[in-house]
């Protein structure tokens, strides 16, 4: 399903601790016939604080007391909604394309790079003569996008998003980029992030006549950009992007420049790249770049406004204030590429850098090393290579199975864990198995792992865990649960491990993490890891990202105020910032 438009109307009125304590038991025993047809090879160019309670990282037993308290999903047959991958998901992915006379196909093959960022909503906006024009709708790129689509925008500028769902009743209206006319002209903005002042921005607009037509925090910056009365244009952009708060990672095309903006916090990744015809290319992560052949030049700085344009070529401002930057580390640890670059760093690195330390930090007799795939490889690898124990397959993954399964009437227990994961038992039977993970989120996926994993006759399960507890819910554009949903928030290691039924457990020590960051390690947001918040939401209530899943398509969503959650009580105190609003 697919929307297609021309401008509609903007209505406005305008290391492991050596202290740290561990419990110890003994174990018991093809889109791609789109490319362009002349890509050509690269060459190279001219706060408040909120506590929480850190538990141990490490815990090893073989007893489950915990898991049978639990209920399974009691479905007697028929279509069965599958959300048994638990993983936090970032929102989504932008790019910006400007002077190719195939922008818009380049953006298209962009999406695909980062469809990972976003699988539920796709679309591309391109400016010719003058014209904006967008394409977007429900579902992968893919599927959104076909020749005919593509052939309804030519020109040689175009911005590009893929969406992850978010709260919202309408998901198709939703997608974006969106498109708006004002008194100047058109302009159209796709965003990646989240803004944690969104409602009393939204209010105050609201107060003054501004009409909106979605439940996206997007849509405010539009407005903000129409009420100013600032020249150049680009100008109004810096003035509403210094009334934001939280974090924003935005492309935006008008009818002759592209602009990219990033947070002064710089949340959210943003890199720059040219192709050898000297078009500019802005995308979330550098993988896109890559498939474009696009050389990559440089990350786009936090707080930088660049506008691009034929008269002046490419300029640089920069909003103030400029705070310390807040990079956010599950892009390393897992929302970007392994093939990526992502503030600064190689992706692929650094998660075989947290391998290694869970193998120096957390080791154990073992037989064999596994991954649960795709977002632990690397980590496993890099914990095989440290450890000297042979790295295996032990799970494969289907990535042919999509969001609802028809179950069969006679209940499979751990049914959407079986239908994405498969044991190699030939791996697995009579093995000592270290099983390394990406991070846990409630835990309900990890525990029926641990259990497939058995029953195929493992002989130990031992779970690595390649990133600290997550303990807090992020407001900066990633999609978790609320704290009281976070496992690592309400349980300690040990009381985790049992849980999930495995005989050891533990996590990528904190300490350890920032340490491998070294210099850099002020530079990143660890918000999820210790509550502490670089730019604290101040409203009653605050937008939630995480939930979610549906977004109305597969799922109810009865109203806006679903997608909404209680901000701190007195953000003076040091008390718990995410309970749920009660009903």
């Amino acid at each position: 399903m697919a929307a297609t438009y021309n401008v509609p109307p903007l209505s406005s009125s305008s290391s492991l601790s050596k202290n740290h304590s561990f419990s110890l038991k003994t174990p018991q025993k093809n889109p791609f016939s789109l490319l362009p047809k002349t890509l050509q090879k690269p060459s190279s160019f001219p706060c408040n604080y909120i506590n929480h309670t850190q538990k141990p990282y490490f815990a090893i037993s073989s007893k489950n007391p915990i898991s049978d308290f639990f209920s399974t999903n009691k479905n007697e047959g028929g279509s069965a909604f599958i959300d048994d991958d638990e993983k936090p998901r970032e929102e989504c992915g932008v790019v910006g394309i400007f002077g190719d006379p195939e922008a818009s196909r380049l953006c298209y093959l962009a999406l695909h790079a980062l469809q990972h960022r976003g699988q539920e909503g796709a679309g591309i906006v391109a400016v010719n003569d003058n014209v904006l024009q967008s394409v977007t709708g429900v579902g992968l790129v893919s599927e959104v996008f076909n020749e005919s689509k593509l052939d309804q925008l030519p020109g040689e500028m175009a911005i590009g998003h893929v969406r992850y769902s978010t709260a919202g009743s309408s998901m198709l209206k939703n997608v974006q980029p969106f498109v708006a006319g004002y008194r100047f002209g058109s302009i159209g903005v796709a965003h990646n992030g989240n803004l944690v002042n969104y409602g009393a921005l939204r209010a105050m607009l609201e107060d003054n006549g501004s009409i909106f037509n979605t439940s996206s925090d997007t849509e405010v910056v539009l407005h903000l950009i129409a009420i100013s009365k600032v020249r150049p244009f680009f100008l109004r952009i810096v003035e509403a992007c210094e009334k934001l708060e939280g974090a924003y990672s935005m492309v935006f095309v008008t009818e002759d420049k592209l602009v990219a903006v990033r947070d002064p916090h710089g949340f959210r990744p943003l890199v720059m790249g040219r192709r050898s015809n000297g078009a500019v290319v802005f995308a979330s992560e550098t993988c896109a770049l890559d498939l474009i052949e696009a050389t990559y030049e440089r990350e786009v700085y936090p707080g930088e406004v660049l506008v691009v344009d034929k008269k002046d070529g490419v300029q640089s401002v920069f909003l103030m204030p400029r705070p310390e930057p807040k990079q956010c580390i599950f892009e390393h640890i897992y929302f970007a590429l392994p093939n990526s670059v992502v503030f600064g760093r190689s992706v692929y690195e650094s998660r075989h850098v947290f391998g290694e330390i869970l193998a120096t930090e957390a080791p154990v007799d073992c037989d064999v090393v596994i991954a649960v795939p795709d977002s632990g490889v690397v980590a496993a690898l890099g914990y095989a290579a440290k450890a000297r124990v042979p790295f295996q397959q032990g799970l494969i993954r289907s990535h042919y199975v999509g969001r609802t399964f028809i179950e069969p009437s006679q209940k499979i227990r751990d049914f959407g864990v079986k239908l994405k994961l498969s044991p190699v038992r030939g791996v697995l039977e009579g093995k000592r198995v270290v099983v390394v993970d990406d991070s846990i989120v409630r835990g309900t996926t990890s525990s029926k792992i641990v259990r497939l994993i058995k029953e195929a006759g493992a002989k130990e399960v031992h779970m690595r865990i390649a990133s600290p507890p997550i303990i807090a819910s992020c407001y900066y554009g990633v999609d978790t649960p609320s704290s009281q949903e976070l496992i690592s928030n309400r349980m300690s290691v040990e009381e985790i491990r049992q849980f999930i039924g495995c005989d050891s457990l533990a996590f990528l020590p904190f300490d350890s993490l920032k340490k491998m960051l070294s210099s850099d390690s002020p530079k990143f947001c660890y918000a999820c890891f210790s509550g502490n918040y670089p730019v604290m939401p101040r409203e009653v209530k605050v937008k939630r990202v995480g939930d979610f899943l549906d977004d109305g398509l597969n799922g109810p969503f009865d109203s806006i105020d679903g997608g909404w959650i209680q901000g701190p009580r007195n953000l003076n105190s040091e008390k718990e910032i995410d309970p749920l609003l009660q009903a």
